[in-house]
């Protein structure tokens, strides 16, 4: 029986492949893609997940979430992803439309719907998230699991200290990683592990199909930040990690951590501080990814990719 999921995002190069892998993955049922403010505004990341159906020709609902972060200005990274949140490719006008009600209450409704059934997938800022939990307490003992993008045991990105998924909203994150709900983070130290090599890009482009072309498009742009800023022979794609995580945990080296949120201003603000000695003597809360196997990751990549015609 397919596990139910919904994707909370912020679209985005990566968000857009961890959306193809979903979609394409008979694994999961995909209740729905909700979308919040981050890689760039509110109102692009929900046109950019309507954009990505537009290529697949899939009709998923599209439920449009929060504008801001709870407490803090909101940041974004058009630096990385360009004005749309997905240069590279030509991009096609979407036909479907985002749904009315907010992704928050969608959110709510299906986990209540489906108790213990539901997976949430944020790999994007946890405004979302966070607002549905204090919106509807009775929801967290409900949740299946959470598997998210996000984070670090070690350095950040967006600052030295922290990652910008954490870093667009520390005070939701924290509401989160407090929650007591089964908690997988997929953070940089394990995402970094996964450059889109060139040789990597052509396995896509090979696939002779619009999304493959689309696929590849998508990572030569991404590519450029990545190559500037740290070297790397190509861009990770950070949020299909959570998803992949999902479809393949033997992929995946993972291990019990307490990890708290720094949610006080300074130079540590967004960071998620893993106790991966041991020496606070707090019970692990979050599961955490160490090591990815890349080869097999791409090898899932391109055969879920390859099933659009």
């Amino acid at each position: 029986m397919p596990r139910k999921i919904i994707l909370d995002c912020d679209p985005g190069h990566d968000d857009a492949i961890a959306i193809m892998l979903a979609l394409a993955s008979p694994e999961l049922e995909v209740l729905g893609i909700t979308t919040t403010y981050g890689n760039v505004s509110l109102e692009r990341t929900t046109r950019n997940a309507l954009v990505v159906q537009e290529i697949l020709g899939t009709s998923v609902g599209v439920y449009p979430g929060a504008e801001r972060p709870l407490v803090r200005e909101r940041i974004s990274a058009e630096l990385v992803h360009g004005i749309s949140g997905l240069e590279g490719p030509s991009l096609p006008q979407p036909r479907q439309k985002p749904q009315d009600k907010h992704a928050v209450h969608f959110i709510i409704e299906s986990v209540l719907a489906h108790p213990g059934e539901v997976t949430l997938v944020p790999v994007g800022p946890l405004t979302n998230v966070a607002l549905a939990l204090r919106l509807q307490p009775r929801i967290a003992p409900a949740i299946r699991e959470i598997v998210l993008m996000g984070g670090s045991i070690d350095i950040g990105n967006y600052s030295p200290s922290a990652e910008f998924n954490i870093l667009c909203d520390p005070h939701a994150a924290k509401i989160v990683f407090e929650a007591g709900i089964p908690l997988v983070m997929m953070g940089l130290n394990l995402t970094h592990q996964t450059p889109a090599t060139p040789e990597r890009v052509a396995r896509f482009r090979a696939l002779g199909t619009r999304t493959g072309a689309f696929t590849a498009e998508l990572l030569e742009f991404f590519k450029i930040h990545h190559q500037q800023r740290y070297g790397f022979a190509g861009a990770p794609i950070h949020d299909a990690c959570a998803v992949a995580y999902l479809l393949r945990g033997e992929l995946f080296k993972t291990g019990p951590y307490h990890v708290e949120i720094e949610a006080n201003e300074g130079l540590a603000f967004g960071r998620t501080v893993c106790d991966y000695w041991r020496v606070t003597g707090k019970a692990p809360n979050c599961e955490v990814g160490l090591h990815i196997d890349a080869e097999g990751f791409y090898d899932l990549l391109v055969e879920r990719i390859g099933t659009y015609g």
